[in-house]
Parts: C-alpha cells; structure tokens; sequence
C-alpha cells in the first residue's frame, strides 16, 4: 500500500490512494483476498505485513480508473467490477510505527496525510486466480473468520466493507456473483446465512427468494455428492435488469 513503486510515467498523489475489498466464498464461509508487502519489509512490519490491495493514485487518472489498475498491478484481478461505498480520512491512519517503517523505504514523504478511498467486489473464487506482482509478495484468500491484525486502517476498512456487503445483500440480488454460473438453493441459503450471520429458515428463504422471479430452475442437478442430488439454479440477470427499478429487496 502507498508505494512508490510504478509501471507508469505519471505523478502519484501522495494524498490520495484507493484501497480495494475483494470478497470470495467456498461454499463454507466468505473470503477476503490479502497481499502481503514487500520486498521492502524489515523486522519491525513483519507484525503488520498483510494489506488490503491498494496504492496511491495517479494525478492525471479518475478514482474508478486508479482502483483497478492497482487491483490489477498487485494482485492480476482484472476486469471485475468495483463499487465505492466509503473514505477514510483519519489524520493518523498512517502514523503506526510499523507502517512508518515499511513507508520509509518505499515513499517521498512517509508520513503524508492519506485519504483513502474503498472500494469493494464480490467474485467467483473458481474464476480468478490472484498473482502478486510490484510490491505485493504474496496475493491470497483469508478467511474472514481469522483476519490477523492488517497494516495501516485494514481492519477497519475491512469491516465497513462487510457492513456495506450486509447492506446490499438486502436490497439487491448481489450474492449470486459469489456463486458459480450453476448452484442450489441450499448453496445459496449458506451464502446468505454466512454474509448475515444468522440462521435462515429453510422454508422461509427459499418462498422468498423464488418469488423474485430471478431464478432459473434447471433441469439438471448436482453430480458426485454424497447425499440427495439438489437441482440447480441460475440466476437470470437479464430479467433483473429489466424489472430493476421495480426490485424490492430481500426481507429475511
């Protein structure tokens, strides 16, 4: 986070960086992906090493345009889509001792003031394969049941993501872009169970969720599990788009 380190010409704003959320499920529990910095890191940061993917900004690039080409730089997620939902501007989010350590070797002015602004995603786990590169050492899923003490704000910014995730979940049909192309309704209970933090009646989740009509019953259904073959669903994003304006959330 917050380095200098660049594949462009242009000026970074030593002000101003974007910080990036990027939510997985296994079918189990939520993921978030975490870049481990380097290679400037010394003994004082090894505490702190694990980041959110994010960096300054460039002066001469739009916030929407900055967040994924660092997404891309640290981590090789490309072409995913990514929503603003909040900025952090606490004049001492950088000011810890171990994040001074490793922002000395590796920017102008260490102890500038950062506003950042967050963005986060949801995507399929099967579907991008994380590639650190430029100052990120590593670039993989944690689950977010043990999330370690982040660098600088993380865990914060961690948990306002989560909030803005809850938040959506309820008022739009955002949880099927964790899910594969083909999934059961079961799957999809679990998603929801987990992201909320709450146990779901069964009975009652499934006559809600099939009264939006944004499902598409299969006539296929699941393969080598142990137990019962469920049928498996899609979920119909053209006829979302369509009644959009009309969408009223899930009330669970």
């Amino acid at each position: 986070m917050y380095s200098k380190l660049n594949t462009n010409n242009g000026k970074l704003n030593p002000h101003v960086s974007v910080d990036c959320v990027i939510f997985g499920f296994d079918f189990e529990e939520l993921k978030v992906l975490l870049i481990e910095r380097g290679p400037h890191s010394s003994s004082l940061v090894d505490e702190r090493s694990l980041t959110l993917p994010g960096n300054l900004i460039f002066d001469d690039e739009d916030l929407d345009t900055s967040a994924k080409r660092v997404l891309k730089e640290l981590t090789g997620l490309d072409d995913i889509y990514l929503e603003q939902f909040y900025t952090f501007g606490d004049p001492n989010r950088v000011k810890n001792v171990h994040d001074q350590a490793w922002l000395k070797s590796v920017r102008e002015e260490p102890s500038a003031r950062v506003i950042t602004v967050a963005y986060f995603s949801l995507v399929n786990l099967n579907s991008f394969t994380p590639q650190a590169s430029s100052f990120a050492k590593k670039a993989d899923w944690f689950p977010l049941s043990n999330i370690p003490d982040l660098a600088f704000d993380h865990n914060q910014i961690l948990q306002k993501a989560l909030l803005a995730l809850k938040h959506k979940l309820h008022t739009e049909p955002v949880g099927f872009e964790l899910l594969p192309e083909k999934f059961t309704l079961g799957q999809l209970q679990k998603l929801y169970e987990v992201i909320l933090n709450a146990s779901l009646d069964k009975r009652n989740f499934r006559r809600k969720i099939l009264s939006k009509k944004v499902l598409i019953p299969l006539h296929e259904k699941q393969k080598g599990v142990p137990h019962k073959q469920a049928q498996l669903y899609s979920f119909d994003g053209n006829k979302y788009e369509l009644m959009k304006k009309e969408f009223i959330g899930f009330d669970f």
